[in-house]
């Protein structure tokens, strides 16, 4: 589903990503841990053509993302979910979630409302707020807003970053049974999250990454492969 290799991404001057590479298979889900400002999100904003590839390479579905812009990654079936959400203000939650039917222009208007209804069974918080403005949520809501809104399009690949950072423990139990339920409908997803522990309960494989590196690699049922990895983020 998600093949990269020897991928490099730069800030200007600053080379944050320095030969990472990953895979993710059909309906895995696969967590991308390590400390703030290592390169996470700038792998996921990579592989969704937020941020140029300096090179390496990125396929999805055996297509080849480099030189793609945003919306066309998009169209193939890839979704983002920001750390920052990205909610429209000025707009109701429904007119936020139409929004990612952008994703699929020329599909009939009867799939797009199922589509939309089918958002709304999933989430009903956002079913009984769907006239209210979408910035006036609360932060979970917000979240659910968020991964809703890549839903309704075609997205066969979720990429999700830090879904449960400051959420109440309540509303982080909802986003990772929502994960579950994702994973278990055949979607594939590379999950970044700071809440190690719940993230390998949902999780097949992770990968760890320092300084712009991919430095380990493990099962996440893998007893040994969990004590590595506690133990190189909290170094």
């Amino acid at each position: 589903m998600l093949s990269i290799e020897n991928l490099h991404a730069h800030y200007g001057l600053s080379h944050v990503l320095q030969g990472v590479s990953l895979q993710a298979g059909p309906g895995e889900v696969v967590g991308l841990f390590g400390r703030n400002g290592v390169g996470k999100t700038t792998i996921l904003k990579s592989i969704a053509g937020w941020v140029p590839a300096s090179s390496g390479t990125i396929r999805f579905g055996g297509v080849d993302l480099a030189g793609q812009t945003p919306d066309t990654i998009a169209r193939l079936g890839l979704g983002l979910v920001p750390e920052d959400r990205r909610i429209f203000p000025g707009l109701s939650v429904e007119e936020n979630l139409r929004l990612g039917l952008r994703q699929c222009p020329g599909r009939p208007r009867r799939e797009n409302e199922q589509a939309i209804g089918q958002a709304f069974a999933r989430f009903p918080r956002l079913a009984e707020r769907r006239r209210q403005l979408g910035t006036t949520l609360s932060g979970g809501e917000q979240q659910m807003l968020a991964m809703a809104r890549v839903m309704v399009g075609t997205a066969k690949l979720l990429l999700i970053d830090e879904p449960t950072e400051g959420l109440a423990p309540m509303i982080v139990d909802e986003i990772f049974a929502i994960i579950t339920e994702l994973k278990r409908a055949g979607l594939t997803i590379l999950l970044v999250e700071q809440n190690i522990h719940r993230a390998l309960d949902v999780a097949d494989r992770f990968y760890t990454v320092e300084r712009g590196r991919i430095t380990l690699h493990g099962e996440a049922a893998s007893s040994a492969d969990r004590a590595r990895l506690m133990e190189m983020v909290a170094v």
